[in-house]
């Protein structure tokens, strides 16, 4: 559960009023210039400290957006898969966290989960066996090299629709598998064949 770390300015004013000694010279009533001088002083320690809630934010790669270059700098990002690529805000952050996450491997398990992560949900791995003599008469009629072939099944085409964390650059809608494409068959083992289908 998070903690709003916020305050405004009214919080602020009173803590600053409960600091007064006590007396007559230290009115609190609201008309008070005392009171007027210290609500001066509360508006910009609550800017300064709601300006480090924010910094608590974009610590977390799920909400950046001020520092989201310096978290794609410090993991390299764009990479290879990803120049030339017009990115929305939300799946910048996707790339940032799936490369914090990963943690490498090469069982279909994995490569879901991966696509998941890069807001692709609800794939599947399809593997392939070599068709032999003891094989069903129904059994596909696949040779060695298909034990070598796996199939990653997208349920749809990628359908980026523009939101509220959405850039006034972006588009209203876009379509595109690029990074899924890139990421895959960058990470896929080295002596693996890949295809990938959508709509399955």
């Amino acid at each position: 559960m998070t903690t709003d770390l916020r305050l405004n300015p009214d919080d602020y004013l009173a803590q600053l009023q409960a600091l007064l000694p006590p007396g007559t010279a230290w009115p609190t009533d609201p008309d008070a210039v005392l009171t007027l001088l210290l609500a001066g002083l509360a508006l910009g320690m609550a800017r300064a400290h709601n300006r480090m809630a924010d910094l608590v934010d974009e610590s977390d790669p799920r909400k950046t957006y001020e520092l989201l270059v310096e978290w794609e700098t410090e993991l390299g990002l764009p990479d290879t898969c990803l120049q030339g690529i017009d990115q929305t805000v939300a799946q910048r952050r996707a790339a940032v966290l799936a490369k914090l996450l990963a943690q490498g491997g090469q069982s279909p398990a994995y490569f879901v989960a991966l696509a998941e992560t890069l807001g692709y949900p609800g794939c599947t791995v399809t593997e392939f066996s070599e068709f032999t003599c003891e094989g069903a008469c129904e059994d596909h009629l696949y040779d060695t090299p298909w034990l070598y072939t796996w199939m990653l099944n997208a349920p749809q085409t990628q359908i980026l629709d523009f939101d509220t964390e959405s850039t006034c650059e972006e588009p209203l809608r876009s379509w595109g598998d690029e990074l899924l494409e890139c990421v895959m068959h960058r990470l896929k083992p080295g002596h693996s064949t890949l295809h990938i289908t959508y709509g399955a």
